[in-house]
């Protein structure tokens, strides 16, 4: 009974743990799949790098071992003389990620117990390219930013192994087995980016720098109707194949993905949503909202709130801005008429449209570090602070959230989801191990009432400040934004973050840009600092996709 125990019960247990004893393993590490961009362009790669591993036991002279690997490796020779001589371990690592090149030479010396294990090296086509979209990977091949991290569990592939016989004190057998056991490598994972679409972005981005000298300009490209992003581009940026990582502050500093990660007040490109609220009321029948046919009257241009005073931009005067339209307060960006529509409507109604169009939560994207905003709670919400608000103050948003809320504006009232990662598939046999869909999240407006909003948006960039991102032929809708900033908890003289939101065609949305310029030296209107590019980008999207002008 007890000889059928062990052979039967305990029998696998006992051969591996005898197989531990007989065997010395030297992994064999998977290589990482691929990234590549919605039409099938490579992004990501991995290319055949080598690590350097010993065993202790099986070096025959440590010192001239260690010689030869410290000038070969540039590592220094008492820490190779320490590991090449270390006793109780079966394996030591030497270096990890060493090129064709350099594993050549060390082969060469044929050094008995060094050893050389072929393994992925991470390589980035484009460099800088996509840089805080795709992210990077550890020394060890793990991800720790972007896609990288957020999808590591498809890309990474499963090790394998070679395992030979050794004695009782670790030395190979000179007539002992070899079992070779493949690795599997990584996934391929297919973004919605267009690398056309992107470069585009990033080329516009480069102009913004150069001429407005910010701190950082951004952008975000989607897809309305489906929530793909088609790019995403934030500069400065890093190189990926030349990470700074010995200067942690400035890598994780321009690494970060700050249109999703980092907020900041929206200002006017927000009146999108209070306008938004406002139809959607009337159509309800909502006594407190406002028809796109009511006249305001604001002759002044002033609002005292709570003892605060709120302006328009520009001074009233000769009567300027004093009967006006909703539509006319969006192409004059006129902020009493969206202060009067916020307290109009009320903070309980306002905060159900917030939340209606994603405002105060992430949005879910496929990625990690996604930030919520930041939104007053309703229960200490002043008159002051819902003021505000309605022109896009008090409220802290992502740009990615921006950009989610004014899709859902005008491509028939939809609140979807964004995505990055449009499919994972199996490189080998073709076959998709995972697809990803447009989702919807929730019904923010009707469709009447977004054609009304995207119809008003097509008139600011016809007429008002949007007209540097206007394209003869074509409909394009939009709206600028021009917000001060906060540093230390106070607003900083002469620091404004400059913007602005756009789409076509406007009749039926199709593609959104939302372009943002950081701290722009000299003048700081979105609708100059801002709009523009947003245009550009609108211009060669046209050209790509050889889309016809309306007849």
């Amino acid at each position: 009974m007890r000889l059928a125990y062990i052979q039967v019960i305990w029998g696998k247990n006992l051969q591996a743990r005898a197989g531990e004893q007989w065997q010395r393993d030297l992994p064999i590490r998977a290589y990482r799949g691929d990234i590549v961009d919605t039409n099938g362009s490579l992004l990501a790669t991995t290319e055949t790098g080598y690590s350097v591993y010993a065993r202790p036991q099986s070096v025959e002279n440590a010192e001239y071992s260690a010689e030869i690997l410290s000038n070969i490796l540039d590592i220094s020779y008492d820490t190779l003389l320490g590991k090449l001589t270390k006793r109780g371990v079966s394996e030591v690592t030497i270096k990890r990620q060493v090129d064709a090149d350099v594993a050549e030479k060390i082969r060469s010396c044929n050094l008995k117990g060094v050893y050389l294990a072929s393994e992925g090296l991470r390589s980035y086509v484009y460099g800088d390219f996509l840089s805080q979209v795709l992210g990077f990977v550890s020394g060890d091949g793990i991800g720790q930013t972007g896609i990288e991290a957020y999808y590591d569990k498809y890309l990474q592939g499963l090790n394998g192994t070679l395992l030979t016989e050794s004695d009782l004190v670790g030395d190979e057998l000179d007539n002992g087995s070899t079992t070779y056991i493949p690795a599997v490598n990584g996934l391929t994972v297919t973004l919605t980016i267009d690398a056309v679409i992107q470069a585009v972005a990033e080329n516009v981005l480069e102009l913004a720098m150069y001429q407005q000298n910010p701190q950082a300009a951004r952008c975000i490209v989607l897809d309305v109707v489906t929530g793909e992003i088609l790019a995403m581009a934030s500069k400065p940026g890093v190189d990926l194949n030349n990470l700074p990582r010995d200067n942690i502050e400035y890598l994780m500093k321009y690494s970060k993905n700050t249109l999703l990660t980092d907020v900041y007040e929206p200002g006017s490109t927000f009146k999108i949503l209070t306008a938004s609220a406002c139809l959607e009321e009337y159509r309800k029948g909502n006594p407190k909202a406002f028809s796109a046919e009511h006249i305001f009257t604001n002759s002044s241009g002033i609002r005292i709130i709570d003892g605060s005073k709120i302006s328009c931009w520009t001074k009233h005067a000769n009567g300027k801005h004093s009967n006006q339209t909703l539509s006319d307060a969006l192409n004059n960006s006129c902020n009493p008429i969206f202060t009067d529509i916020a307290l109009s409507l009320g903070k309980s109604t306002v905060y159900d449209y917030l939340e209606k169009f994603g405002y105060g939560k992430a949005t879910g994207i496929d990625f990690t570090g996604e930030q919520a905003g930041i939104l007053v709670p309703e229960s200490a919400v002043t008159n002051g602070d819902l003021a505000r608000i309605g022109f896009g103050q008090t409220i802290a948003v992502t740009p990615l959230q921006l950009c989610m809320a004014t899709a859902a504006a005008v491509n028939g009232g939809l609140l979807m989801k964004p995505y990055l990662v449009k499919e994972i598939s199996d490189p080998i046999s073709g076959q998709t191990v995972k697809r990803f869909t447009p989702t919807v999240v929730n019904r923010a407006i009707s469709e009447e009432t977004s054609k009304q909003i995207a119809a008003m948006l097509k008139r600011v960039v016809d007429e008002g400040g949007g007209k540097h991102a206007k394209i003869e032929g074509y409909q394009v809708g939009g709206k600028t934004g021009t917000a001060q900033k906060f540093v230390n908890g106070a607003l900083a003289t002469g620091k404004y973050v400059s913007s602005f939101v756009g789409f076509f065609p406007a009749s039926s949305p199709k593609y959104l840009v939302l372009m943002i310029v950081d701290e722009p030296q000299g003048q700081s209107y979105g609708s100059v600092v801002a709009a523009p590019y947003a245009g550009l980008i609108f211009r060669e999207i046209i050209n790509y996709k050889n889309i016809a002008p309306l007849e």
